[in-house]
């Protein structure tokens, strides 16, 4: 069975097309669980309306999906908290620029 750091690594993979940097160190996944059945994301993205919505979680679910293909993928795309830049990690930030 994945761990989270595992699954973590390869969300890492998935970059938002908007602004350039993967989901993770943007802070748009949430939670990661993992059971027998399947690996369960929470996230949210940048903009309730983002237009990469369906482009977003379809990678997500083909990369989790390939890492344990005998599980389901599931996305639960939440909107609470809402995403905000402090969500970032430090090297998001300083990819774009920002400083604090």
């Amino acid at each position: 069975m994945a761990n989270k750091e595992e699954i973590l690594e390869v969300l890492k993979g998935v970059i938002d097309p908007e602004i350039g940097i993967n989901i993770v160190d943007l802070g748009l996944v949430y939670e990661v669980e993992s059971n027998d059945e399947a690996n369960i994301i929470t996230m949210t993205l940048t903009t309730p309306g983002c237009p990469m919505h369906s482009s977003i979680s379809a990678w997500v679910e083909n990369v989790v999906g390939h890492l344990e293909p005998e599980k389901k993928v599931i996305i639960n795309l939440v909107w609470e908290p809402q995403w905000a830049p402090d969500k970032m990690t430090d090297e998001a930030r300083q990819e774009l620029g920002h400083t604090g």
